[in-house]
């Protein structure tokens, strides 16, 4: 397959590639030595993750560092990379690298990697700084904002700014958030020779495995998957009424499954998807809304979501398995809501359908089934394989699955070469012939493989984050480095032209993959000094006084103030920053005041709240960066498409509240595949009825009262607990005395609901409702410990006698202390069965008297 891409006509792509690059990968391409050098750096810090990532190190006992270590040296490449692709400012020229910035880059990169250089006489010395460690910190900082400026923009590098003040001015805050300030010397030492502030935990997970992941969606788009994906949603949407958008919807969908850029999602498939749209009568303002709305969800849709994603391993502390299961409903229900709403405005504007090859409807269906049962067989095939494999051979069953993966990725390339590479018609020629799903599929099943070591990895051996990343990107690099030798072997072409470009696609894609990493690597890094100040100053402790001030204690109320938050951050500073910054400000308050109002809010939930909002910031106006890509694309005003992209968005920040206050959706407490058929079959009716409320159509064109109607129906699809609470408590307070024989009896995995009581460290009085995970049966004290809380018993009186750093149960609020005063057990209410019947008649009410409207309408026409 050919993965140049043809050029639609009326699209700029110079332009576009160059905001890509503005946003993504640093605007500047000198060329020869410099250049040459550029890239060379790139590939290195490449290299350098995948060896740091494998079992290498181990194997051979060489260059095993520690996660400071390869802390500071992602950070010292990140710096260096940022002052040689990153221009000053707009004038400075993008074709050579002025003297200033090679002398920034070297002194960055030095000070990045300061901890590595000399790590062992810093650990010799804990908290008694040199002159030499403290000129290093303070340079490095100051150049750590300039590269921030650079790579991510002024906002950002003001955030830093503010903490930076608040911890040197402390004593002169307002009351509520005092402190008594910090010396320079402990600002540095805190801030940059440990791993408190910018070594911290979010550039550490940059470091272990958010690299590998970016890189592995590069080396996918570079061999080709990209445009495999986007013909694949052609071939199957695009003969629907409105397909091209529906393409566009689908495309992201599956772009979202290995990549976390909504701004390269948006460019990669809109200078496609949106010439079609348009020529087949959309607006430009909703063709590039759809884009956008569409591919802002890429960073929500497992298994490989945005970069904030992974840091959530860190601050929830649960696998990344774990916050894929949690995230699927959400991110699917997202984009099915997205393709109705589409599908809507495709009925209300009369679109016109792309032209397909005429074809028998018994062909079609033939083909369907062939194409729905061939997948499903196909994945039985490798799930029970790879099964048999392992029992089969034991010990040796990895270097057998390898080989047995080669020779499958062989066949796989033979049988594509049969056939032509892709080439993608031009959306502007007057007609455009759809390809058949199986003449595309087939072209790329190749591509399948190391999606399948990715999800294999992560969801079924359970492996880290890194190892699975790791073993994905070595799949993909085979692939890249292979795929176009193999075609030319089996189509009799020049083998050696064909090896000189997978070697330029292989160092390219490692370049390019890096560059994709610098504003990441810089974000975290900035988002470690905001974290810093919170440990050295204890703001978080005080933010709790604060927002329970503003919002009155009101759990609706602090949520949407979490929500503002996160937008307006949003709007100047990365996702994966802003949910570090709002994460570590906001999701404790949201949880302990949660728990102080009797709401045991999931910790997972709070932070994909925080999450979705931070996403929905790249095109929320007026600085919408993903509403830019697609304006540019258009042609259209970008705060125009923003806005229209925001209202189609609407159905995505819905979720976030309704997962809040029903974890549910979120598969908290659902434990059989009936349970999860019956809610997400609920869940998903809800969100299309709240997506027809929001564009005032439904079957025809709905009055004031039927919109009205219809969100009051979704809401009792959502919550259908809200209507049974208001006649009968959801549960019924057991005494402590029963607690222990409650985590005995909780099945595995499950949940249990208890309450505490205790001072907190301001001296105040708390009585709080928390909600726990509890993993194997066994003994209850033992599974307690499990999720670091240790219980001592008095006769029937329980105290948290103490809470392990950095567990659940830390994370949640809980304090030594504390007394266990009660455990909540499920009280028997009517059945949810009668709102939600109540509420489906009405919905079904709704759709009757506009079936009718619609019906006399037609005749009126008719007539």
């Amino acid at each position: 397959m050919s993965d140049v891409k043809e050029q639609p006509a009326g699209v700029d792509l110079e332009e576009l590639e160059q905001l890509v690059a503005e946003a993504d990968t640093g605007g500047r391409h000198p060329g020869g030595t410099v250049g040459r050098i550029l890239l060379w750096v790139a590939v290195a810090w490449s290299l350098f993750q995948l060896w740091y990532a494998s079992p290498l190190p181990f194997v051979f006992g060489f260059g095993i560092l520690n996660d400071t270590e390869a802390r500071a040296i992602h950070l010292g490449f990140a710096l260096f990379l940022t002052f040689l692709a990153y221009p000053a400012l707009k004038s400075s020229p993008r074709d050579r690298v002025p003297l200033l910035d090679w002398v920034l880059a070297v002194v960055g990169g030095f000070a990045g990697a300061y901890l590595f250089l000399f790590y062992v006489e810093l650990s010799g010395r804990p908290g008694q700084p040199t002159t030499l460690d403290l000129v290093t910190g303070t340079v490095g900082i100051l150049l750590l904002l300039e590269a921030t400026r650079r790579a991510l923009g002024l906002p950002m590098v003001v955030v830093a700014c503010v903490f930076i003040f608040y911890t040197f001015a402390g004593q002169y805050m307002p009351d509520v958030i005092q402190h008594r300030g910090a010396s320079l010397n402990k600002f540095l030492n805190h801030q940059w020779l440990t791993t408190e502030g910018v070594f911290g935990i979010a550039l550490g997970v940059s470091t272990s495995f958010v690299f590998l992941f970016v890189l592995f969606g590069t080396l996918l788009e570079k061999a080709g998957a990209g445009n495999w994906m986007m013909q694949i949603s052609i071939a199957l949407l695009g003969h629907l009424r409105g397909g091209p958008a529906k393409v566009a919807v689908v495309s992201s969908a599956l772009n979202g499954v290995v990549s976390g850029s909504s701004v390269s999602n948006v460019v990669s498939g809109g200078i496609f998807t949106i010439p079609l749209m348009k020529r087949t009568g959309l607006s430009g303002v909703k063709a590039g809304a759809i884009e956008a709305s569409a591919s802002i969800n890429g960073q929500i849709m497992p298994p490989v979501m945005g970069a904030a994603a992974f840091l959530m391993v860190e601050y929830v502390g649960i696998p990344y398995s774990e916050i894929v299961k949690h995230a699927l409903l959400p991110a699917v229900f997202s984009y099915l809501a997205l393709l109705y709403m589409v599908h809507l405005e495709a009925i209300k504007m009369g679109l016109k359908t792309i032209p397909q090859r005429p074809t028998p409807a018994r062909e079609r269906m033939l083909r369907m089934g062939l194409g729905v049962s061939g997948s499903i067989l196909a994945v039985c095939f490798v799930y029970y394989g790879i099964i048999a494999i392992q029992a089969v051979f034991g010990g040796i069953a990895p270097p057998v699955l390898a080989i047995a993966g080669v020779a499958l990725y062989a066949a796989s390339v033979w049988y594509s070469s049969r056939y032509p590479d892709l080439a993608l018609d031009d959306p502007n020629e007057p007609i455009l012939e759809l390809p058949r799903a199986w003449d595309v599929t087939r072209t790329g099943l190749d591509f399948l493989i190391p999606i399948a070591v990715l999800l294999w990895c992560l969801m079924v051996e359970q492996m880290s984050p890194g190892l699975s990343a790791f073993w994905a990107t070595v799949s993909i690099l085979g692939i890249v480095a292979t795929r176009k030798p193999l075609m030319a072997v089996f189509r009799n072409e020049d083998l050696t032209a064909s090896v000189r470009a997978a070697w330029d696609d292989l160092i390219d894609g490692l370049a390019l993959g890096a560059r994709n990493m610098i504003g990441i690597g810089i974000a975290t890094a900035t988002a470690g000094i905001v974290v810093g100040t919170i440990t050295l100053t204890g703001l978080g402790l005080m933010m709790t006084e604060l927002v329970e001030f503003i919002s009155g204690g009101n759990v609706i109320l602090m949520l949407i103030l979490v929500a503002a938050i996160s937008l307006v951050l949003g709007m100047g500073i990365p996702t994966t920053a802003n949910y570090i910054l709002v994460a570590t400000l906001m999701a404790p308050v949201v949880v302990d005041l949660g728990a102080q109002a009797g709401l045991p809010i999931p910790l997972i939930a709070v932070h994909l709240f925080v999450f979705y909002f931070g996403i929905m910031a790249d095109i929320t106006p007026p600085v919408g960066l993903a509403a830019f890509a697609a304006a540019a694309i258009s042609k259209e005003d970008p705060i125009a498409t923003g806005f229209q992209g925001a209202a189609y968005s609407l159905r995505t920040a819905i979720l976030p509240f309704v997962f809040i206050f029903n974890p549910a959706m979120l598969l908290i407490g659902v434990d059989t595949w009936p349970e999860t058929i019956w809610v997400a079959t609920v869940s998903l009716i809800a969100i299309l009825l709240f997506s027809a409320a929001t564009m005032n159509w439904f079957v025809t064109k709905s009055r004031l009262w039927e919109s009205a109607a219809l969100l009051l129906i979704c809401f009792t699809l959502f919550r259908p607990d809200w209507w049974l609470n208001q006649v009968s408590p959801p549960y019924e307070e057991l005494p402590a005395s029963e607690f222990l024989s409650a985590v005995e009896q909780t099945p595995t995995d499950g949940r249990i609901n208890f309450v505490v009581e205790g001072v907190d460290l301001m001296g105040e009085d708390v009585r709080k409702t928390v909600n726990v995970p509890l993993g194997e049966p066994g003994e209850p004290l033992e599974r307690l410990r499990g999720i670091g809380l240790t219980i001592t018993q008095a006769g029937d009186a329980l105290m948290i006698s103490n809470v392990a750093f950095g567990s659940y149960a830390k994370r949640i609020g809980l304090d030594v202390g504390y007394d266990v005063v009660a455990v909540l057990r499920k009280a028997d209410q009517p059945s949810s069965l009668i709102p939600i019947g109540l509420a489906l008649a009405a919905a079904t009410g709704v759709a009757g008297l506009q079936f009718a409207r619609a019906r006399k309408q037609a005749d009126r026409k008719e007539a």
